[in-house]
């Protein structure tokens, strides 16, 4: 009798690769870039892939899945990807099929880059089409920032390198915000509100209490009723508690709103990788086109294309010109929320790839 097995875990990524990328794996030589939007692979064999890079959004309908699907099938086989900041790129072996791939994406209405010097697509979270924590919308933003800086995505001499922007809808950070080089971070400003007539019908205290990741949350007893309290000076704001128990609602239209970041990236190619630092520490929340949020990041991105040198990422720049010249530069006004007193991870842990093995 054969072996059945029910719990065997995701597909194995071998049986999605292209026959010619798992023909020429860990055999390729090298890549460029011949256009924005393209890239050109080339194997030791000679073989050639072409990469058609276009900008999706972050919520795609099946009409726009479906749209996609055929267009993989006449141009490249039936082989296609999503990248990590919500671009697809099509896989192309012909390079005949790159010019006629791309002016049916224009046609549709995707535009083709976010390659080499550029702004690629934003990477981001739900907002607040699906997340019950969030600070501020995330398609709305995205959408609105991306509407400024759309010149950057279909070119590659507007920058002096590759600039990744990211946002996250509250500080739990389901986006790349720790690590890009401008971050949109939506913030909460005060405790959950507690409605203690409902707390010990729809919760589990015990529960809630241990959702607290700083010990903020402590049992009380509110009207004779069991109940609970917060410790503002303790709480960060992250509604891990609200996602345990609805009645300690966190969002408040009145008072959240958003932060900007920067010098953050992944790349360990001048230096190891860097975490985000506080820019701005609050631009308010003003749907549907937040023109505080725009046109800071947009003042941002100009202000770095100015001043950088070519192949110097943002927080490449500022650690060279120093955080005082960057705040003189753009203007931005230096407040107590910039003073860094984190103390831990950030100076002791190793954040490079790149590891020294020690001899005995």
């Amino acid at each position: 009798m054969a072996e059945r097995r029910t719990d065997i875990g995701p597909p194995h990524y071998e049986n999605f690769l292209p026959p010619v990328i798992k023909k020429n794996y860990g055999k390729w030589l090298d890549h460029d870039i011949p256009r924005p939007g393209v890239l050109v692979h080339t194997a030791e064999s000679g073989d050639k892939v072409w990469s058609v890079r276009a900008a999706t959004p972050r919520l795609a309908s099946i009409v726009t899945l479906r749209m996609f699907a055929d267009l993989a099938d006449k141009y490249s086989d039936g082989y296609m990807r999503w990248t990590s900041r919500n671009n697809i790129e099509f896989l192309l072996t012909d390079e005949s099929k790159v010019d006629p791939l791309i002016a049916d994406l224009k046609k549709e209405g995707y535009p083709v880059g976010g390659t080499g010097a550029s702004i690629t697509n934003i990477v981001h979270t739900q907002g607040w089409v699906h997340c019950h924590s969030s600070a501020s919308d995330a398609s709305g933003v995205v959408k609105s920032i991306m509407d400024e800086l759309f010149p950057y995505f279909e070119s590659m001499d507007k920058l002096p390198a590759r600039l990744r922007i990211a946002f996250a809808c509250c500080l739990n950070m389901c986006g790349a915000v720790h690590c890009s080089d401008i971050s949109v971070l939506a913030v909460h400003r005060h405790a959950p509100k507690i409605d203690h007539d409902a707390m010990s019908k729809v919760c589990e205290i015990p529960s809630t209490i241990s959702s607290c990741p700083t010990g903020a949350i402590r049992s009380a007893t509110v009207d004779g009723k069991p109940s609970v309290e917060v410790i503002e000076e303790q709480c960060m704001y992250c509604a891990n508690c609200f996602s345990v128990c609805p009645a300690m609602s966190l969002n408040d239209p009145e008072t959240d709103g958003i932060s900007i970041w920067v010098g953050g990236k992944l790349s360990n190619a001048r230096s190891k990788p860097m975490f985000s630092k506080l820019a701005i520490p609050y631009l308010p929340n003003n749907p549907p086109r937040w023109p505080e949020v725009v046109n800071a990041v947009k003042h941002l991105v100009e202000v770095y294309a100015k001043h950088a040198r070519k192949f110097e990422r943002m927080g490449e720049w500022i650690e060279r010109i120093g955080w005082p010249k960057f705040f003189d530069l753009t203007g931005l006004e230096f407040t107590k929320y910039h003073i860094d007193d984190f103390t831990h991870a950030g100076e002791t842990y190793n954040r490079s790839a790149h590891n020294k093995i020690f001899n005995s």
